[in-house]
């Protein structure tokens, strides 16, 4: 399961594996219509000669050579933008797009195919002959209309795409993927290591892209312990230090070797050079607040895609408030073994938006609004647990804290004030409805 994954992930992200099955693909129809005989005057047949044939596939090669040169250096412009305008995180979402990847294999197939050709059309046995397949020049040429409305397509693709818009939009998509997908959901059960608890060191450095606790069960059932990841997933480790901790149920139970685990570990766990969305929402969450954090620094001045940013992390983090969230366990109905591996709370993810979001954005009331907002709607839909309760009000005491400390005029301080004061209410309401102390 795990290198299935990590297959299927680095062939989405990779802009050469498409267009490389393509060229594949050309080429092998290309052979199989070069021996489908044809008649001269059929309508699928080329009408020229074989010099004419032999022209068409030269013009059409160098023609998608220059193509590809320029689609490729329009792509480069656009990652480069996105980069610096926005954030280094998305370059692997515009790596990941699709319509990208199969402009790219188009223009790749009607190369592949054009080139091949010209080894057979109109030459036989080192001579010069008229007889050449004619259907397949007629491919080429279907190959040359459908790179020419590929252009036109990823010219529209390409001017779309790099719009804030569009940008925050798909980040949204691709966060709320995961974030519906394979996250931890136990949250009221403690698995701190004990005192005995031996330590299974890492590898190899690199950023947990994903685990898979199912996958080390068996093991830890066959010895009777318990294991548990040292780090969330998407957090940085280094070879030599801890990645997780084993322990038996009692201290005098003697441990297994800790080796067999450490390599059994690199089964479950799944170490790379970067981040990936497989099971990490922080990571989308991060790239919005990058792009938020981009447009408020003093060389942009642009607090509206702040705002934009804060709205696409309104949908993201009112998905967040409604499902369970916590450690990722996989435990023996026996009681034999359990592994696990430690998920974020929603607590962890709203200060990971709010934190930066609000030291590097409260100077702006718009910016503090929008936080706010995010917090009220999150409140209009958070689940009844008292902890996520809290920290919806902490957020909002901070956020005005440093609303107060560095907006200079307190007119402009006043709706801030307003609405944190609104939602502070309405915490306390349902709190008090829902969690009424005992006497």
């Amino acid at each position: 399961m795990r290198n299935r994954d990590a297959f299927r992930e680095y062939v989405t992200g990779s802009l050469w594996v498409l267009p490389g099955i393509s060229a594949v693909l050309a080429l092998v129809a290309g052979f199989i219509l070069s021996r489908i005989p044809i008649r001269p005057g059929s309508p699928l047949a080329f009408r020229g000669t074989a010099d004419d044939a032999r022209t068409l596939l030269s013009n059409v090669t160098s023609t998608v050579v220059t193509v590809i040169a320029l689609v490729l250096g329009l792509t480069v412009v656009a990652l480069q933008l996105s980069s610096t305008q926005f954030s280094p995180r998305l370059l692997r979402s515009f790596l990941r797009d699709r319509p990208t990847q199969v402009v790219l294999s188009t223009f790749v197939a009607t190369f592949a195919y054009s080139a091949a050709g010209l080894y057979t059309v109109g030459l036989s046995a080192g001579g010069r002959t008229e007889e050449f397949p004619r259907l397949a020049v007629s491919g080429a040429l279907v190959l040359l209309f459908a790179s020419l409305a590929m252009v036109v397509y990823f010219t529209d693709h390409l001017a779309h795409s790099i719009q804030v818009d569009a940008i925050g939009k798909l980040v949204e998509l691709d966060t709320l993927t995961v974030v519906n997908g394979r996250l931890g959901s136990v949250e009221d059960v403690d698995f701190t290591p004990p005192e005995w608890a031996v330590p299974l060191l890492a590898p190899a450095s690199g950023y947990v892209q994903s685990a898979y606790p199912e996958l080390l069960l068996p093991l830890a059932c066959q010895h009777r312990v318990h294991v548990r990841l040292g780090v969330w997933v998407g957090d940085h480790i280094v070879s030599g230090t801890v990645l997780a901790w084993m322990w038996t149920s009692a201290r005098d139970e003697p441990a297994p070797d800790p080796v067999i685990f450490q390599r059994a570990m690199m089964g479950m766990v799944q170490v790379g050079f970067e981040r990936t969305q497989k099971q990490d929402a922080a990571l989308g969450i991060r790239q919005l607040v990058d792009m938020a954090c981009k447009a408020l620094s003093p060389a942009v001045n642009d607090p509206y895609t702040a705002v934009q940013a804060i709205d696409h992390l309104s949908v993201i983090f009112c998905a967040l408030a409604v499902r369970p969230l916590g450690d990722d366990v996989a435990a023996d109905p026996t009681g034999r073994g359990v592994v696990i591996v430690p998920g974020r709370r929603f607590g962890d993810y709203l200060a990971t938006m709010c934190g930066l979001l609000r030291r590097y954005g409260c100077a702006e009331p718009t910016v503090a609004l929008a936080l706010l907002g995010l917090l009220h709607k999150c409140a209009t839909v958070l689940a009844d647990d008292p902890a996520r309760w809290a920290a919806v009000s902490e957020q909002a005491d901070l956020i005005l804290a440093d609303a107060t400390r560095t907006t200079a005029q307190s007119a402009d301080l006043m709706p801030v004030a307003a609405a944190a004061a609104a939602l502070q209410r309405r915490v306390a309401l349902h709190v008090a409805e829902r969690f009424p102390r005992s006497e």
